[in-house]
């Protein structure tokens, strides 16, 4: 088709996080969101995920802009990563790009163009008119995009929910959204998180009346564990420390990181002699302290989690403290926040969770929600984003029981192309996508097949034959040394040891000098013989790899 609106998702689709879409036409390239994900626990060493952006990076000559719907990682962690590749102005909201800006100064990027705007903005990136529209979620300054093309206009939701009562009093720009429904949209992309919850998401408000009856009973001190990113949720604790005449104490560097950004934009408001440093906690009573801190998500170095397991230099949990985990589980990391839950309780605490009390709202909006924003937007063709395959599939059930016809509906995947004309859409082919694995400096260098022999290490462990081998003779000058990690316990196990031992030197006197001589040959027969034992005889199957050294 000529004259043809793309749509391609890179991340953000069959998965929840590493949010990333492009929108092309022509020439002209936009890229809304550039997010991260953290590991599964099958990814093991993995710091975080990004997406492949390797097609914007052969298109870079046509990309005009990234635009940022809001400051959650997930649609900003992946910017240092392709900021390092391409050199184009972001757009953003205040407290988005200072999020940004402090994460780009990590990675040494301080000269990136992040140019502010606030809701109803519109600017102009090649052929695209883009809007920013005010919506409620999880952290300030969320929008979503009224992306106008020269085929019509693409709605971009955003993260978002429906919230009648936000904390800062900034609702939700229902009547733009309004506005494109009554002019036409031809395209809606939407939010799909919460697509199986029925019902209407809860207002943040009611996470206040959580802390005030758990403030009002606390008897000792009450340590607070939620995103760094969540400034609502931050306010609503401070302003409830400040009703029952506590003072709070911000531990943690990213939480004050990000609260000292918030303060200076106006975001977080917090009066000077509540906010006391941690220094200055022994000179209260312990009905006097709330503490404010990082690790709801069982991180193994965070704040909270150093806390649990009594590794933290000034904080020690004692008998009368509450603990109050206000954030949802990561899906992954329920175990890890668990183990977090008994290690406070053994130690005395009494721990307040999302499943025993209010002390948590989702940011993302439920099935009544997601139904009022597509009556309001009254889209031609609709896209669900945002969530794993079953969370777009129940979105897309949703817009068919409002008159969408199911041919104008389309479930992508991760790379896939939607394109749009005057006339109609349709999927047109792929461009490479996938995910790009972190691991600690390495960017890529880890793949499936490392994750695969990582995962077999972890699982059956490995054992190393060490060899000498007289290059000229092929005859064996020392060894065979056998050393196992992960696999038998030495020590209890020297018999097996031994017989590893024993079955290696026979099968070596067994070769042909040639074989001995021809390193990659022995390690190949080696492999092969003591795999073969092993699986046989005790039913494991190890990592095995001799080492032959020539002399």
């Amino acid at each position: 088709m000529n004259n043809t609106l793309s749509i391609i998702p890179l991340g953000g689709v069959e998965e929840i996080g590493l949010n990333m879409t492009v929108v092309e036409y022509e020439n002209d390239l936009i890229i809304v969101d550039a997010g991260l994900m953290f590991p599964e626990e099958n990814m093991l060493g993995v710091d975080f995920v990004i997406p492949d952006f390797s097609y914007v990076i052969e298109n870079k000559e046509k990309v005009r802009g990234i635009i940022l719907t809001h400051g959650h990682e997930d649609h900003t962690g992946a910017l240092p990563f392709l900021l390092k590749e391409i050199d184009v102005p972001i757009y953003g909201t205040p407290l988005t790009l200072g999020l940004v800006r402090e994460k780009l100064r990590e990675h040494r990027l301080e000269g990136a163009m992040l140019i502010p705007v606030k809701p109803r903005d519109v600017i102009n990136l090649g052929v695209f008119s883009i809007e920013f529209v005010r919506v409620t979620h999880s952290i300030v300054d969320g929008v979503g995009l009224g992306i106008q093309t020269p085929v019509g206009r693409v709605v971009h939701t955003g993260d978002f929910k429906l919230d009648p009562t936000p904390v800062d009093g900034q609702l939700m720009d229902f009547h733009k959204f309004a506005e494109y429904g009554e002019k036409g949209t031809l395209l809606l992309l939407s939010d799909s998180t919460n697509a199986e919850k029925g019902g209407f998401t809860f207002s943040e408000k009611e996470v206040r009346r959580a802390f005030e009856d758990i403030f009002s009973k606390a008897i000792g001190r009450i340590i607070i564990s939620t995103f760094a990113s969540n400034i609502h949720r931050i306010q609503q604790a401070i302003d409830v420390a400040v009703m029952h005449r506590k003072k709070v104490i911000l531990c943690g560097r990213s939480i004050v990181s990000n609260a000292e950004i918030a303060l200076d934009l106006g975001y977080l408001k917090i009066p000077k002699e509540t906010w006391l440093r941690l220094e200055d906690m022994n000179k209260l009573r312990d009905d006097e302290v709330v503490i404010i801190t990082t690790g709801s998500q069982g991180e193994p170095m965070s704040v909270l989690s150093r806390i649990a397991t009594d590794e933290h230099k000034h904080i020690k949990i004692k008998d009368g403290d509450t603990v109050i985990l206000s954030a949802k589980a990561i899906p992954g990391n329920e175990r890890s926040i668990g183990r977090i839950i008994n290690h406070l309780f053994k130690r005395g605490a009494n721990v307040i969770y999302e499943k025993v009390s209010e002390v948590h709202v989702s940011g993302h909006a439920s099935k009544e929600e997601l139904k009022l924003m597509l009556n309001l937007v009254r889209p031609k063709y609709f896209m669900p984003i945002h969530g794993e395959y079953r969370h777009l599939v129940y979105h897309s059930k949703l817009a068919e029981k409002l008159d969408i016809p199911k041919e104008n509906i389309f479930i992508l995947e991760n790379g896939e192309i939607l394109e749009i004309s005057d006339t109609e859409a349709r999927r047109n082919g792929r461009v490479n996508a996938g995910r790009i694995f972190i691991d600690g400096k390495g960017i890529g260098d880890v793949e499936d097949m490392v994750l695969r022999d990582r995962r077999r290490l972890a699982h059956d462990g490995i054992v190393l034959i060490l060899i000498a081998v007289e290059k000229l003779t092929g005859r064996i000058v020392s060894g065979p040394d056998i050393i196992s990690r992960g696999f038998v316990f030495e020590d209890a196990s020297q018999e097996v040891i031994n017989d590893v031992r024993e079955l290696v030197s026979g099968a070596i006197k067994a070769l042909d000098k040639e074989v001995i001589s021809d390193s990659s040959l022995l390690q190949a027969r080696l492999r092969s013989i003591l795999k073969k034992y092993l699986r046989n005889t005790m039913d494991r199957k190890p990592m095995i790899m001799p080492i032959i050294m020539e002399v």
